[in-house]
C-alpha cells in the first residue's frame, strides 16, 4: 500500500509542476517534454526486462545445477552459523542460505548481471517458505534491504565512469566507496535486526562481523598502495575470475554426479525466461513515474528548496549538486547513472560533487527497482516495513558519503 501511495505522489507533484509552468511562466514545451519521457521510460522498462532475460536464463541455469548436484546445499550448511541467525525463518541448510548467499558475494564484487538472476531465485525460494503469500515475511524483508544497501568492495564500473570524465585519479575514491557502503549496509542491518528482535550482539554474528571488518582493513592497506591501472586491473581480474569460478564450479558440481547436465540448464533456464517476463509492469511502473516525476522539473525545485534550507543554517552547500544522484539512486539505477555523469562533466571528475556522486553511485543500490522486481516477481503485495529500512539504509549511507568526502577531499 505505501508504494501506491509513494508512486502516485511522483505523478501528482509532477502534475503540479507541469501546470506551474504552464500557467506562470509560459512554458508549453514540458508537455512534450513529459510525454516525451514518459514513452521512453516505458520503454526502456521493457528494454531492460528482455536485455535481463539472457542473464537470468543462464544462471537461473546454472544454480537449477548446483540445487540438484549438492552444491547449494553445501554451500548453506557452511554459511548457516552466521546468515541463519538473520534468517531464522529458514530451515537449516535449506537451499535459500545458499543463494542468498552467492547473491551477496556477487553483488559485494560489482556483478551486478550475476546478482539480480540469483537474488530473484532466493527470493523464490523464499516465497515457497511464506505462508502468506501475498504478504513480505521476515527472511524476505531482511533480503531485500541488505540488497537495497548494496554492500560493494570492488566498484570497478565507477571508475570506469571516473575514467571516462577525465579523472587524475579515478580510484581516489575507492576507500570512500567501500567506507560508506559498509556504514549503509550496516544502518539497514540494524534497523531490520531491530524490528524483528534480532540479537545483533550474539557470538555467532559478532565474531564473523569483525573478522570481516578486520579482513576489510587489511584489504584497503595492501591496496591502498596501488595506481589507478593497477586497482583497475586488480578489480578486472577479480571480478571476471570469479564469474568464470562459479560457472566452472556449478558445472563441475553437474558433472560429479554424473547428472544430465544440459537437460538440468535448460530446466533452469526456462524459469529464468518466464520470471524476467513477470517483472516487466513492475519495473515499468516504477521507471514511468520516476521520469514524469524528473522530466516535470518538480526534482529542481525540490533541490533548489534544500540549497536554500541549508544555507539558512549557515552549513555549506558544496555537496548539493550532488544530492539528486543520492536521491535518485534509491529510485532509478539508470536515473543515477545519468545524474552522476552530468554532474562530474559539469563540476568536473576531480571536484567534490564529482567525487560525492562517484561514491553515493558505488555504495547502494537502487531501492525502489529491488523492491518492485523482487516482490514483483513473487506476487507480493504488502511489503510491510521493508521500503522504510531500505530507505534508512539509503539515507545513512547519503550522510555517510557526503561526511566521508569530506573528510577525504577538503
Amino acid at each position: 500500500m505505501i508504494l501506491n501511495y509513494i508512486w502516485l505522489s511522483f505523478f501528482f507533484f509532477a502534475l503540479v509542476a507541469v501546470l506551474w509552468q504552464l500557467i506562470y511562466a509560459g512554458n508549453g514545451e514540458i508537455l512534450q517534454v513529459v510525454v516525451s519521457a514518459l514513452f521512453d521510460a516505458a520503454k526502456n522498462g521493457f528494454e531492460i526486462s528482455i536485455g535481463l532475460t539472457g542473464v537470468m536464463c543462464l544462471w537461473l541455469g546454472l544454480v537449477k545445477i548446483g540445487e540438484h548436484s549438492g552444491l547449494i546445499n553445501l554451500l548453506s550448511r557452511a554459511i548457516t552459523p552466521f546468515i541463519g541467525k538473520f534468517f531464522p525463518e529458514i530451515p537449516k541448510n535449506h537451499p535459500a542460505l545458499g543463494q542468498i548467499a552467492l547473491n551477496f558475494s556477487a553483488n559485494m564484487l560489482g556483478l551486478d548481471n550475476a546478482a539480480t538472476p540469483l537474488g530473484l531465485k532466493a527470493m523464490n525460494s523464499l516465497q515457497e517458505l511464506n505462508p502468506k503469500k501475498d504478504k513480505a515475511s521476515n527472511a524476505q524483508i531482511m533480503f531485500l534491504v541488505l540488497n537495497t544497501a548494496g554492500l560493494t568492495l570492488i566498484p570497478v564500473t565507477v571508475f570506469l565512469y571516473r575514467a571516462q570524465e577525465h579523472a587524475a585519479n579515478p580510484t581516489d575514491v575507492y576507500l570512500p566507496i567501500v567506507l560508506t557502503t559498509f556504514v549503509g549496509t550496516l544502518a539497514g542491518l540494524l534497523s531490520v535486526s531491530l524490528i524483528q528482535r534480532i540479537n545483533f550482539f550474539q557470538r555467532a554474528i559478532l565474531v564473523p562481523l569483525l573478522i570481516f571488518i578486520s579482513f576489510l582493513a587489511g584489504m584497503l592497506y595492501l591496496l591502498q598502495d596501488l595506481s589507478g591501472e593497477q586497482m583497475q586491473r586488480v578489480s578486472s581480474y577479480a571480478g571476471n575470475g570469479l564469474l568464470l569460478a562459479i560457472v566452472m564450479l556449478f558445472l563441475f558440481s553437474g558433472v560429479v554426479k554424473k547428472l544430465n547436465v544440459f537437460e538440468l540448464f535448460v530446466e533452469g533456464a526456462k524459469e529464468g525466461f518466464g520470471v524476467a517476463i513477470k517483472i516487466i509492469p513492475y519495473l515499468i511502473a516504477i521507471l514511468v513515474s520516476v521520469a514524469v516525476f524528473r522530466a516535470s522539473g518538480a526534482m529542481d525545485v525540490f533541490m533548489n528548496g534544500l540549497t536554500a534550507l541549508f544555507s539558512s543554517f549557515g552549513w555549506r552547500t558544496e555537496f548539493v549538486p550532488a544530492l539528486p544522484t543520492g536521491i535518485m539512486k534509491s529510485l532509478s539505477g539508470g536515473g543515477a547513472r545519468a545524474m552522476m555523469l552530468d554532474t562530474m562533466h559539469h563540476y568536473g571528475a576531480d571536484s567534490l560533487p564529482g567525487r560525492i556522486v562517484s561514491i553515493f553511485q558505488g555504495s547502494s543500490d537502487t531501492t525502489f527497482y529491488i523492491l518492485a522486481v523482487y516482490f514483483g516477481s513473487v506476487g507480493i503485495k504488502n511489503t510491510r516495513y521493508a521500503l522504510a529500512c531500505g530507505l534508512i539504509a539509503d539515507f545513512v549511507a547519503v550522510i555517510a558519503g557526503i561526511c566521508i568526502a569530506y573528510l577525504f577531499f577538503t
